[in-house]
């Protein structure tokens, strides 16, 4: 990890003691969840930014705010900062065949696993995000120079790790952008680059592939310097919002919403301003999350977060191949077709599409889902790898209804992927929009710290369920192959 200083990271952890909002009334019930959060009202008087009843000019002290369209252009510039962060951190790196799956994804595992849970203290994003972008970077140039198996390993290890930390890191960094509904737009943002970045990194790899491996990923190891220049260049302070009017669909948040922080009043001299500042390092000396403080606010994550976004990744793709379909009988898929190899890039084809369109639903203005019903895609998956397993090794149809096979297969895909997308985006909205214990929220900065590490807590949840998908699937589509052969289905023998 390398570790550059910078006083960028400050400024956003310092905003949480100076444009806090008051903390949540004690005297709530524990029904009233994040998803009833935007109905809790405050009077003007309780909330630095409020709305004259005759004039829909924000007020700050009888003083005219900046206009709205300058709210919206922030909130753009967030959203494709996040975007930006998502895609780029999570753009596949192209490696040559027989690259064991699990070099790619166990480090970023360790990452997820390690950083959240063992280290202590603040978080100082613009280290960890150079850090990141130098490790990845790093691991490229190794997989370009090198054509030896273990060093080119060694490279996809390092992308990997990098991956895995920048993940939870830019998941980290969307909680110090308040209001809430704020915060919730830089997830929904990322999750989007996260889903863009399959169907990115693959057209990538299509067009310069022909360059070989040492020049075609020589050069994409230019594209994780694109962090580095949002986060410095692009992404709006959290500051920057304080202020700000924000269009409509973030009004009502703006005001209504409580804050998981208690109140600070912003500093009036440089008197105040100092004093401030000493007490705020002060805090930030002593306050640090034990394992016991950890463990305490992981347990009811794991029923409710962790184990939806382990289960939906758990699933395995079973070997679903036909003959190749002549153009007399099937002229559409004829066209896509050309050999059998062609089924598996078509289904990853089918699946990283609408695994983006479903991440992107927040982004596109679609309501989350409830937090109860966060485990629906996994158990909506759950069937669907049912079915498709009972195709692949009995068949459901008939050996003259391929055509009715391949349509049920692509819906099926089509299906899995939204549910995959669908438990992602939801799970770290849900999360970054939950509100702390009032108990907790007396203390500015252990309250900081706790919302960075629930969200980051998870994540490792859904790494495990793609670790462990890659080390059953092999014997699952052994099985599958030999339950096809069993019936004279030949054709996965040819793969």
């Amino acid at each position: 990890m390398v570790n550059i200083s910078s006083g960028h990271s400050g400024s956003r952890s310092e905003f949480l003691e100076l444009h806090a909002l008051p903390p949540v009334s004690p005297t709530a019930s524990a029904e009233d969840s994040e998803d009833a959060a935007m109905n809790s009202q405050h009077t003007p008087d309780d909330h630095p930014l409020f709305y004259d009843t005759n004039d829909t000019t924000p007020l700050r002290g009888g003083e005219a705010l900046p206009s709205k369209s300058t709210g919206r252009a922030l909130l753009f510039k967030l959203g494709l900062s996040f975007f930006l962060f998502g895609l780029i951190n999570n753009v596949p790196p192209s490696t040559p065949k027989g690259i064991i799956a699990f070099c790619n994804i166990f480090p970023a595992l360790v990452a997820k696993v390690g950083w959240p849970y063992i280290l202590k203290g603040r978080i100082r994003y613009a280290r960890r995000l150079i850090g990141c972008c130098a490790i990845s970077v790093s691991g490229m140039i190794v997989v370009a120079l090198f054509e030896g198996l273990y060093m080119r390993l060694l490279g996809i290890c390092l992308a990997s790790f990098s991956s895995g930390l920048g993940e939870l890191t830019f998941l980290q960094l969307s909680t110090t952008y308040h209001p809430p509904s704020i915060g919730g737009h830089s997830v929904g943002y990322f999750a989007s680059g996260t889903g863009a970045a399959g169907l990115v990194g693959a057209s990538i790899w299509w067009l310069v592939r022909g360059l070989g491996v040492r020049t075609g990923v020589g050069l994409s190891a230019v594209m994780p310097l694109t962090i580095p220049v949002a986060y410095y260049f692009l992404m709006p302070h959290p500051e920057d919002f304080a202020s700000l009017p924000l269009p409509s669909d973030y009004e009502e948040e703006a005001v209504a919403i409580t804050s998981t922080v208690p109140y600070t009043p912003i500093p009036t001299s440089d008197v105040d301003d100092d004093r401030s500042a000493d007490i705020r390092a002060q805090a930030e000396k002593n306050v640090a999350l034990t394992v016991s403080d950890k463990w305490k606010l992981v347990k009811p994550l794991l029923p409710k977060y962790m184990l939806p976004l382990f289960c939906v990744y758990l699933g395995v793709a079973p070997a679903l191949v036909y003959p190749v379909p002549p153009p007399e009988k099937y002229w559409l898929m004829s066209k896509i077709i050309h050999s059998i190899r062609d089924y598996y890039p078509l289904w990853q084809l089918v699946y990283q599409t609408t695994v983006f369109f479903s991440r992107s639903s927040i982004s596109l203005g679609i309501p989350p889902l409830p937090t109860r019903l966060l485990g629906l895609p996994a158990v909506v998956q759950a069937v669907i790898i049912t079915v498709l397993a009972v195709e692949s090794g009995v068949g459901i149809f008939s050996e003259d209804s391929e055509g009715v096979s391949f349509s049920l297969v692509f819906l099926l895909i089509s299906i899995e992927g939204f549910c995959g997308g669908l438990a992602y985006v939801n799970v770290f909205y849900r999360i970054n929009q939950e509100h702390q214990d009032v108990v907790t929220t007396s203390d500015p900065e252990r309250a900081k710290q706790e919302r960075e590490f629930k969200i980051g807590s998870i994540g490792f949840a859904d790494s495990m369920g793609i670790l462990a998908a890659s080390l059953v699937a092999v014997p699952t589509e052994v099985e599958l192959c030999k339950a096809q052969v069993s019936r004279g289905k030949l054709l996965c023998k040819a793969l």
